[in-house]
């Protein structure tokens, strides 16, 4: 069976272990609607993005 050779330091199994807490992913207020979306994307309740219309708006949720 294998077995670790040397004890692995605080420091490795921090920095390996840095990576599991992401970060909450940010939204955005539509100026329009005043609902929250994720930037850079569309807004699916109106369907536009950056001011222009880009997909049909649903209906509602």
């Amino acid at each position: 069976m294998a077995v670790p050779k040397r004890k692995v330091t605080s420091m490795k199994r921090g920095n390996r272990r840095s990576g599991h807490k992401m970060a909450k992913p940010s939204y955005v207020e539509n100026k329009e609607t005043g609902e929250l979306h994720r930037p850079h994307h569309i807004d699916l309740k109106t369907g536009k993005y950056r001011g222009r219309q880009v997909l049909e708006p649903k209906g509602d949720f």
